[in-house]
């Protein structure tokens, strides 16, 4: 089945300057070369991404600067979710007049323990503040960081009531049994995997793809996972490519994800300006630093 948004999306990191501002180019140039390397689309704007530790202009500039540099609007996927609903329609609604591919919406993630209904409304009021029939959702579960799950019910009220507009979800719970159970229950749904090891059996069962970090540094092999998954004369490439994306994925867990990757991309972009971090969160030692970097070299990029 073909979804509305489906194949390999990266999780995109963002740059920032030592005074904590994005780094405008070097993110636009990151997206240039993702597409030239596998991905379908950006993701950006996530929790690789760093959004929540942005402001609401610093956000539209990083998707105008994208496009001013290039990047088609149509490859684009920003998150846009913020706790409020107005914020996250003045940011919803720029991405669509932007021509964005679709926005990934986390819950409001402040307050725990929330009924459906409340999360109902929050959605429905967003949707219903665009009132735009360009306007495609991609739900984001990640209950780990959230503590707020988004269920099958919610989800299924969400579709009747939206449909074609909510026609998507990137699944980053780490459950397969979660993600082969929505892919059963709303085949219409792009369930897409948010952990790299996840997006072959999901592409089994039914699912759309992926939304991950390891996109930033292996977009090669999880592309070649996407292309020969379903061939059997393909199955050795698709084996090996999957080891690799699996050893990276490792590595890029090494110590703290985001720094790690960071680190990652500073060393495979040659641009030492990958270190910086939003706080709160901070760069890897140097000694972690060049241990990464050394078991970069040994996996062979």
């Amino acid at each position: 089945m073909t979804h509305a948004i489906e194949g390999v999306h990266c999780a995109a990191a963002t740059p920032v300057t030592a005074e904590g501002q994005p780094n405008l180019r070097l993110f636009a140039e990151h997206c240039r070369l993702l597409l030239e390397e596998g991905c379908h689309g950006i993701a950006m704007l996530g929790t690789t991404g760093e959004a929540n530790s942005f402001g609401i202009a610093d956000r539209m500039a990083l998707v105008e600067a994208a496009v001013d540099h290039g990047v088609p609007a149509g490859a684009l996927l920003p998150g846009t979710s913020s706790p409020s609903v107005a914020d996250t329609i003045t940011l919803t609604r720029h991405a669509v007049e932007a021509g964005c591919k679709g926005v990934v919406l986390l819950p409001p993630y402040y307050y725990k323990g929330v009924s459906d209904e409340g999360l109902f409304r929050f959605y429905a009021r967003v949707i219903e503040g665009i009132g735009s029939d360009a306007l495609r959702v991609v739900l984001y579960h990640i209950p780990q960081v959230t503590q707020v799950p988004l269920g099958h019910e919610l989800i299924a009220r969400l579709m009747d009531s939206f449909p074609g507009v909510v026609c998507g979800i990137k699944d980053s719970s780490g459950d397969m049994g979660n993600m082969t159970e929505l892919c059963r229950r709303f085949p219409d749904l792009g369930v897409l995997a948010g952990a790299d090891p996840l997006m072959l059996p999901l592409l089994k069962v039914g699912g759309a793809g992926c939304i991950t970090a390891t996109s930033n540094l292996r977009a090669d092999a999880l592309r070649v996972v996407w292309e020969g998954w379903n061939d059997p004369a393909k199955s050795e490439e698709v084996a090996a490519a999957q080891d690799r994306i699996n050893d990276w994925r490792t590595l890029t867990n090494a110590y703290v994800q985001l720094p790690t990757v960071k680190a990652m991309l500073a060393r495979s972009r040659d641009d030492l300006g990958w270190l910086n971090l939003m706080p709160p969160l901070v760069e890897l030692g140097e000694a972690e630093r060049r241990a990464v970097w050394l078991k970069m070299e040994q996996l062979g990029g």
